[in-house]
Order: structure tokens, then C-alpha cells, then sequence
């Protein structure tokens, strides 16, 4: 089993109010796979250091 040391794993509305953006955008990230996510039953975990990586890319499709 892998070692996970310290990886904080946040809720959809979580990342949603991080990001600033709507829940069903954070669902859109992760079904295109933009945003790494863990599914735990019906709902979605991501991963924090998958939100800061995100947040540092440059926005491609400004438009």
C-alpha cells in the first residue's frame, strides 16, 4: 500500500470556494480530468496540493 504522508484531502465545496468558482465547475475539472480527484462513495475528494498546482497554471482558454 502507498504511503501517504500528510495528503489533505478536500470536499468539491471546498475546492469550489478555494478556487472561487461553482461546485459544478470544480465537478467539470475533475470528470476532464484537470483536477485529480478520489471518489468515496457518491462523493468526490481532491487532493490540496492538486488545488495549489491549479491554481498556478496559466488560464489557457480565456475567451
Amino acid at each position: 500500500m502507498a504511503d501517504l504522508p500528510d495528503v489533505r484531502f478536500l470536499t468539491v465545496a471546498e475546492v469550489a470556494d478555494i478556487m472561487r468558482v461553482s461546485k459544478m465547475t470544480v465537478y467539470r475539472l475533475v470528470h476532464a480530468g484537470e483536477l485529480p480527484a478520489v471518489r468515496f462513495g457518491r462523493s468526490y475528494r481532491v487532493p490540496e496540493s492538486a488545488v495549489t498546482e491549479a491554481l498556478q497554471r496559466p488560464i489557457a482558454d480565456a475567451g
